[in-house]
């Protein structure tokens, strides 16, 4: 047995039964919803709870990345698209038809999080548009993430059964 065969003896290589898989998992889904649109969440409580300065600070910075997602969107947004789409259609072929387990993991981290993407860019514009400052600025964005960690709890339960089917089924010890 060469170094190679025990690396990978010693690190499984497939994806859901691999820690630092679910690790990484873990980790998208607290980012996702702590950062609203580019602000942590705690900046939100600070400025419901003190005002003055802080929700200054906050309706700063929400301004600030509100204007620049939108920008990206309105120059970039349709390659953007193109090329979010096209790979998530390869990695669905890869995974799901081709049945290769990495393409799988990376379709379940990543299509929840283009869902995520297209909510943050539709918040930004509803920001924009109602030129929302104070209560109605904070309860947008608590809704906003409200709705990130709902799809980040169905995410994590879909990822989490397929991830059981694979290691039972489709496993090293099935059959």
């Amino acid at each position: 047995m060469d170094w190679y065969d025990t690396i990978f003896e010693l690190i499984d290589m497939r994806s859901f039964s691999n820690l630092w898989f679910w690790i990484a998992l873990a980790v998208v889904w607290s980012t996702a919803s702590h950062w609203v649109l580019g602000v942590p969440y705690d900046m939100v409580a600070r400025a419901r709870r003190h005002g003055g300065q802080a929700a200054e600070d906050l309706e700063d910075l929400i301004r600030i990345n509100t204007n620049r997602l939108l920008y990206i969107g309105a120059v970039s947004g349709l390659w953007l698209l193109g090329i979010a789409c096209f790979l998530m259609t390869g990695l669905i072929l890869l995974g799901f038809v081709y049945g290769v387990e990495f393409a799988q993991a990376v379709f379940l981290l990543g299509f929840p999080m283009s869902i995520v993407g297209a909510l943050n860019l539709s918040t930004a514009r509803l920001i924009r548009d109602e030129d929302a400052t104070g209560e109605a600025l904070w309860r947008r964005l608590t809704r906003h993430r409200t709705i990130v960690q709902a799809i980040g709890m169905v995410s994590i339960f879909i990822t989490a059964l397929w991830g059981m089917y694979q290691n039972l089924a489709v496993g090293p010890f099935a059959g």
